[in-house]
C-alpha cells in the first residue's frame, strides 16, 4: 500500500470547559490566516472545568503570534506523524501492527476518512520514535 508519511508540529492549549472557549481560540488563528489540517479537542476528565486543544499546522510569525496569543505552545514533547493514503479495509490495523511489531508506544492515534483517502495522526514520545515509525510505514 502506498502512504505519505510526513512529520507535522502540533501545537497545544489548555482550555477551559466552557461555551465558545475553543471557538476564541480559533478565531484568533484565523484572523492570522492560518489554514488548519488537524484540531483536536478534548474535554480533560483528570481537571474537572477544563480540556484541551492540539492542532496544526501554524506557519509563519504572523500565525505563530496568534498562536501564542490564544495560549497555544508548541508540543515540546509530542512528536507527530501524519499518514495519508486510500482507505481500504484494514489498513488501521496494518499500520497499528507495524508499528505494534517495531515495539513503540503510541502517545495519541487519531484517524479520519475522508472521501476515498484516509488521514492520521499518531503522536509518539520522542523524536526517533516518530522517525522510526514514520521508515517503517513509508515501506508498508
Amino acid at each position: 500500500m502506498k502512504l505519505e508519511v510526513t512529520r507535522v508540529e502540533v501545537w497545544i492549549a489548555s482550555l477551559k470547559d466552557t461555551p465558545g472557549s475553543l471557538a476564541a481560540k480559533l478565531d484568533m488563528l484565523s484572523s492570522a490566516g492560518a489554514d488548519m489540517d488537524f484540531v483536536f479537542a478534548r474535554r480533560s476528565p483528570e481537571k474537572p472545568g477544563t480540556g484541551v486543544a492540539f492542532l496544526s499546522p501554524v506557519k509563519g510569525a504572523k500565525q505563530a503570534a496568534a498562536a501564542k496569543k490564544a495560549g497555544f505552545k508548541k508540543g515540546k514533547r509530542l512528536f507527530t506523524i501524519c499518514v495519508t493514503g486510500p482507505n481500504k479495509a484494514g489498513v488501521g490495523a496494518a499500520i497499528t501492527d507495524a508499528i505494534a511489531a517495531a515495539e513503540l508506544t503510541m502517545q495519541g492515534f487519531s484517524a479520519h476518512v475522508i472521501g476515498r483517502k484516509f488521514v492520521l495522526h499518531i503522536a509518539f514520545e520522542t523524536s526517533a520514535d516518530a522517525s522510526k515509525a514514520a521508515r517503517i510505514l513509508r515501506k508498508l
